[in-house]
């Protein structure tokens, strides 16, 4: 009987150290992995958090984009919540206010940026075009004239094409012809600098100049209504009827509804 209780407790006791030993072992994994979460290094969680601030302004860009708004502001909540200062957040805000139809906000946004970021050129050419569009020229061609001068952007052209159709509007051709002429020497793939290079060539007598420059054009883009009716133009003053009769044949079948053929048709009775 004593040692039936003897070996009962002895049992009892190894059961006990087996626990101990389990639990001891469970605390010491637990120690490790809170040593192995603390040397963590703190540059990795910020580097998640970037890529998801990124991410989700992308998203959110595209979705402006996609005139998606909802799915948008979604992506800009999350992102604000990462950044509350994030810049290229605070632009796309901007840009899904102006295309919700609120400009008071959308320049609050625009102008926010800019305050973050004076050097943040693809901001400050989007509000540029957005002063254009609700007819603020001057101020239109002030921003776009500080973005040209930003020589790392690389949407440089772009920002020429919009200063010198800036300055047409604001009748200074000079102006207009030096941002056109810059925009074509950074990037000679744009149609519309060639013609709106030889339409203003056209406008001050340099016709040489203006048919170089609407040859140019022919050599990169597929007419349009305004380019043909051009080359008609100078296609009577250098007294090339062929090209002529060319150039209004195609005005004629492919554009018959358009102001450019009117005003053909105006210039033909006239002779």
């Amino acid at each position: 009987m004593q040692s039936t209780v003897k070996r009962n407790t002895t049992t009892h006791c190894k059961a006990v150290v087996r626990r101990l030993v389990s639990l001891l072992g469970v605390f010491a994994c637990a120690l490790a992995l809170a040593a192995c979460v603390s040397t963590v290094p703190e540059s990795q969680y910020q580097v998640d958090e970037d890529k998801a601030l990124s991410s989700h302004v992308e998203l959110a860009l595209k979705y402006i984009e996609g005139k998606n708004r909802e799915s948008a502001r979604h992506h800009l909540r999350r992102a604000f919540e990462l950044d509350p200062n994030s810049v290229d957040a605070t632009f796309a805000m901007a840009m899904l206010y102006q295309l919700e139809g609120e400009p008071k906000l959308a320049e609050e946004y625009f102008k926010k940026t800019l305050r973050i970021d004076s050097h943040y050129t693809r901001a400050r050419n989007n509000y540029g075009a957005f002063l254009y569009a609700h007819e603020r020229y001057d101020e239109a061609y002030k921003q776009f004239e500080i973005a040209s001068e930003e020589l790392d952007y690389d949407n440089r052209a772009e920002v020429m094409v919009n200063l010198g159709r800036t300055a047409l509007t604001l009748n200074k051709p000079e102006q207009a012809k030096a941002a056109f002429e810059r925009a074509n020497r950074i990037n000679a793939g744009i149609p519309a600098v060639k013609y709106e290079l030889a339409t203003l060539y056209f406008e001050q007598g340099d016709y040489a100049s203006a048919k170089r420059y609407l040859d140019a054009y022919s050599q990169i883009a597929r007419p349009a209504p305004q380019t043909l009716l051009l080359g008609i133009k100078l296609e009577r003053i250098f007294g090339n009827k062929d090209r002529e009769a060319s150039y209004a044949l195609m005005l004629k079948n492919k554009y018959p509804y358009t102001q450019e053929y009117l005003e053909y048709k105006k210039i033909m009775q006239e002779q």
